[in-house]
């Protein structure tokens, strides 16, 4: 479950509307057979892409590794798997949905495999998709739930917030010494990353200072995405309209001293350093943080006392990323 869960981290800000999910395959030997996440809203889940995965291991069919629609992949597995799951055993972040809706039923697909046992983290709190469990039982596979329980609960936290109401997530990039300013910090495939965040972002909040001094443009053009609007928090209205934010078509700029707005969007990443760190902490439920390790700049969170903690650590060539939140009960929101 802890290999499913890292791979769904990686995915995490990536799903909207959908949630982060990760899935492991296991031979009844005991090898690992695939590790897969579910990496964008439409494409296949996690359980479909650990399957799709698996099986060309077992099978070494290479047909089905042409295959990217999640309909096309459950159809080739039912039609073509020859008993090859038979004993195996799958670990799965979140209960696998029940319905038929833009991909069909991974829990349906799950009891006609020959799969020995499923392990579940969190159970599904959409009604829709829910009741996945009872169905692989009804087909006699054993079921365990609620493993690692609370860390499957983390990865599920922003899909469920922004259910009920949003979520919010607070972005910066630090050196090692703690500076946040003094140019471009983080890798090229961080930047790239946090571009295909704003891409399924409703909101994307600045602070005034900052789109002042560094007049950005606050789009998701390193992954050919749509620009989020735009919300600059600021005492003063003035601003050089020729700043590149501005000429964005189809989005809004606001300009506001106040998170009111924040209640209209669903999916909302704040940017900025210590000041914009201080004054959202009331609005904001989790933290992302790229890591360079590199030293230079001049500011850094030196007013700040915070106890956080860290749901989960990833690296990619360069950075190293951390998701976090506040330590008493994950945001004061």
């Amino acid at each position: 479950m802890k290999l499913a869960l890292d791979e769904a981290w990686k995915y995490q800000g990536l799903t909207y509307p959908n949630p982060a999910v990760g899935c492991t395959i296991v031979s009844q030997e005991g090898a690992i057979l695939a590790i897969e996440a579910h990496k964008y809203a439409g494409a296949p889940h996690a359980e479909v892409e650990a399957l799709k995965s698996a099986y060309f291991r077992l099978r070494d069919d290479s047909k089905i590794l042409d295959l990217h629609e999640s309909s096309q992949i459950h159809t080739y597995l039912l039609q073509n798997h020859d008993n090859c799951f038979m004993g195996t055993t799958l670990f799965t972040t979140l209960e696998p949905c029940s319905h038929v809706g833009k991909t069909p039923s991974c829990a349906s697909l799950i009891s006609k495999l020959g799969i020995k046992k499923l392990f579940i983290g969190s159970l599904d709190s959409n009604h829709e998709a829910s009741g996945g469990a009872e169905i692989v039982t009804s087909a006699g596979i054993d079921v365990e739930r609620a493993v690692l329980a609370k860390e499957c609960g983390a990865l599920l936290e922003p899909f469920n917030l922004w259910r009920e109401e949003n979520f919010v997530f607070f972005k910066w990039a630090q050196r090692l010494n703690g500076t946040t300013d003094g140019g471009i910090i983080s890798s090229a495939k961080s930047r790239t990353l946090v571009h295909a965040m704003r891409d399924v972002c409703d909101l994307l909040v600045i602070g005034g200072n900052t789109v002042r001094v560094d007049r950005p443009t606050l789009d998701a053009r390193l992954v050919g995405g749509r620009a989020p609007d735009i919300l600059i928090y600021s005492k003063s209205r003035e601003f050089d309209k020729t700043i590149p934010l501005f000429s964005v078509k189809g989005r809004k700029v606001i300009i506001s001293d106040d998170f009111s707005l924040l209640k209209n969007y669903k999916n909302i990443m704040i940017e900025g350093g210590e000041k914009m760190f201080e004054l959202s902490r009331e609005v904001t439920n989790s933290y992302l943080c790229f890591l360079s390790p590199s030293i230079g700049g001049n500011n850094n969170f030196t007013s700040i006392s915070e106890k956080l903690e860290i749901l989960n650590i990833q690296k990619d060539e360069q950075d190293i990323i951390m998701w976090i939140k506040q330590a008493d009960n994950g945001g004061n929101k």
